[in-house]
C-alpha cells in the first residue's frame, strides 16, 4: 500500500512540473506573435489510485501577424496552482515514507 502511494505521489510531482514547465513557456513566449499557448489535461491513471497523467493540447506558432495568445493572469494563476499540486505530492510522498518506516520498525 505504501509503495502505491509512494508512486501515486511521484507521478502528481512529474505531472505538477510538466504543467508548471508548460507555463512558464507560455510566459516566455508572450511577445512571440502568433504564439498559442497549449493547455494542461491532468486524468486519472488507471487503474484507478495509481496516480496522474498529463497531456497537452493546442500549442502551435501561427504564421500570423497577432499577437500572442497567451493570457499572463491565467498563466499566473495556473503557476500558482501547479506549485500548490507539486507541494501536496511532495507532502504525499512524504506520509507515505513515513508510513512505510513505521511499518519497517513494527516488523524489526
Amino acid at each position: 500500500m505504501a509503495i502505491a502511494v509512494l508512486s501515486s505521489g511521484v507521478t502528481g510531482l512529474n505531472a505538477a512540473e510538466r504543467a508548471l514547465g508548460n507555463s512558464a513557456h507560455a510566459i516566455a513566449n508572450i511577445g512571440t506573435q502568433g504564439f498559442q499557448p497549449a493547455s494542461a489535461n491532468f486524468a486519472e491513471s488507471s487503474p484507478a489510485g495509481t496516480g496522474v497523467t498529463i497531456s497537452f493540447r493546442g500549442q502551435e506558432l501561427l504564421q500570423t501577424e497577432a499577437p500572442s495568445a497567451t493570457n499572463l493572469a491565467v498563466e499566473t494563476t495556473n503557476s500558482l496552482v501547479y506549485k500548490a499540486q507539486f507541494d501536496l505530492s511532495a507532502k504525499v510522498i512524504q506520509a507515505a515514507d513515513q508510513n512505510l518506516g513505521t511499518l519497517i520498525d513494527i516488523k524489526a
